[in-house]
Order: structure tokens, then C-alpha cells, then sequence
């Protein structure tokens, strides 16, 4: 959902219709938990991801129907399906498919906060006949089992017979605008530690993965090309990132730093350059130790 939020709260603003999708169950939990969602609108078109596209077809057409009310979508995987989404055959998936206009609007502006978020969908056979949601300020009015898993800070979703409950935290986004052995490094030891990363050193795609992005989530900008890391410096900085480090020697920072003063952008105080705690780091998976930790530091404000 975090992710497709931007998209979606700019359908709700303009009125237009976009349908929301989402997985709420699997067989024996075949598919883990996860934020990926999909919006679609009535003319077929589509934003996001969600379990490798396998299953948009029917999804889509249902989108196109047009319906004023949610429905729960139950799909047995096919040899094909399993195929394009690598997973087992005969296993059953259930979707949440809601038309966005019958989602609270405030909840996309808490999606693009990343705030915790629990949608409580009323279900009568596959209809969705009602929808609550829930922030950590308002879940204390919630029931009380769905309170208590909220508190975990962990996300799931719970069958409660009559509802279906999905639970959001949302988890530290970390994006790389780079490649090479300290890309890789760096790319690795955030995953371990659970955070969502994506790596690319194109402007062009690095733009669009810190358009989201807030003070609880990263930036590090690295690459010997000037006009290339400062474009996705200057990227960064537009950004609600709460850590936003850049690699390179003093003499790249200061290349940076002039391209972009030539373009009006001289608050940079935001930027740790070079980036990472100096411990002596040499190779690239200690230069990775160094950056994380003072990312971690940063979000943490110690």
C-alpha cells in the first residue's frame, strides 16, 4: 500500500476511479505478509506489483465492472499462474479488491506518512459491506484482539470469520543510487537487518524510488560521475529522507556540491559526506558497516 499511495491519493483528489488491490490469505501461508498492492483503473491500466503480476487478469477485469462495493476475489492457481508467479499449483489465494473512493481519503495521507495502518473489512459471503481503519493514535478505540496484534508492530493479517484484518508497519526504505562491489555491500547488509532496498544509479529511475520516501527511511548516493550522483544528490534532497549520505572523495563533494549551487540548491546540510563513521573502513563490506551505522544513528537521532 505505501507504495502505490502517491498514485492513488492523486486519483482520489482528481475523482477518478481506481480500484485497490491487495492478497489477504494463502494456503498454509504459502505467500508471506507483505506491502505489495495494486490500483487499477477502469480502463485497464495499472500501478504497482503485486505477487509477479500473475494474477492481474481477472483482478483487472474485475476492476473494470465498475462495482460500488468491495469484494474478497478467491483464485486456486493454475499450472500457468504457478509458472509466471513461482508458486505452488492448487494453492488458494484470496484478494481484497475495494474501489478507492470508498477508502477513507486521510488513509492514503497516512500511507504517504508512513504511518501503521489496520483496515478491518466487514465481510457477508465475498462482499465487502464495510470498512474501518485504524492509526496507531485511533486503534485504541479498535477491538481488543485487534489492538493487541497491532502492538506487535509487526505486519499481518488476521481472518476473524466475519472480518478481514491487515495490519501495515511500514519498514525502513533504503535506496542506492549506484552499482559495484560497495552497492552490493551496502545493498546486502540493509537487507539483513529487514529494510526494503532498491539500487539503481540511473537519475532517471532514482528520482521516482526517493519520491516516497520519508524521515524514517535512507539515501546514499555514490558513482564517479558528476553530473549523474549530483542529479540523484539533488534528488535525494528533495526528498522527506531522514538520512541521506553521499560516497566519493572531498573532491567529488565538492564537485557535487558546486553543481549544485550552480542550480540554486545550497542547503546541504542534510548530506553526511563522506559518508559512513570513520572506523578505518577499507573494504567494501566494512565501508558498508560504516554507512549503515550512521544511518541507523541518524534515524535514531543519537
Amino acid at each position: 500500500m505505501y507504495e502505490i499511495a502517491l498514485s492513488v491519493n492523486a486519483c482520489v483528489s482528481s475523482n477518478t476511479r481506481a480500484d485497490i488491490a491487495w492478497l489477504v490469505s494463502s494456503t498454509d501461508s504459502v505467500v508471506p505478509m507483505s506491502f505489495d498492492a495494486i490500483a487499477m483503473t477502469p480502463g485497464g491500466g495499472k500501478i504497482g506489483n503485486l505477487i509477479s503480476s500473475a494474477f492481474d487478469g481477472p483482478l483487472i477485469e474485475l476492476a473494470t465492472r465498475k462495482l460500488p462495493n468491495g469484494r474478497i476475489i478467491t483464485r486456486v492457481i493454475s499450472d500457468f499462474e504457478a509458472t509466471l508467479s513461482n508458486l505452488p499449483a492448487g494453492t488458494t489465494l484470496q484478494f481484497a479488491v475495494m474501489p478507492s473512493n470508498t477508502i477513507e481519503s486521510g488513509i492514503w495521507q497516512s500511507f504517504l506518512d508512513r504511518e501503521s495502518i489496520a483496515i478491518v473489512c466487514h465481510i457477508a459471503g465475498d462482499k465487502i459491506v464495510k470498512t474501518e481503519y485504524f492509526t496507531s493514535v485511533t486503534i485504541i478505540a479498535a477491538d481488543p484482539q485487534i489492538a493487541e496484534e497491532f502492538s506487535k508492530n509487526k505486519s499481518t493479517v488476521l481472518n476473524l470469520g466475519d472480518r478481514i484484518v491487515t495490519i501495515y508497519h511500514p519498514i525502513t526504505k533504503f535506496v542506492i543510487a549506484g552499482s559495484g562491489p560497495i552497492a552490493d555491500a551496502l545493498a546486502k547488509a540493509a537487507q539483513n537487518i529487514g529494510w526494503n532496498v532498491s539500487v539503481d544509479p540511473r537519475p532517471s529511475i532514482f528520482v521516482g524510488l526517493t519520491a516516497t520516501l520519508s524521515p524514517m527511511d535512507c539515501a546514499v548516493i555514490m558513482g564517479h560521475d558528476v553530473e549523474s550522483s549530483s542529479n540523484c544528490l539533488k534528488y535525494a534532497l528533495e526528498s522527506k529522507a531522514g538520512y541521506i549520505g553521499a560516497l566519493g572523495s572531498k573532491k567529488m563533494q565538492e564537485n557535487r556540491e558546486d553543481w549544485l549551487n550552480y542550480r540554486d540548491i545550497t542547503d546541504i546540510s542534510r548530506v553526511h559526506g563522506p559518508a559512513g563513521f570513520d572506523i578505518g573502513a577499507t573494504t567494501p563490506d566494512e565501508i558498508a558497516i560504516s554507512i549503515l551505522a550512521e544511518a541507523i544513528a541518524v534515524l535514531k537521532g543519537v
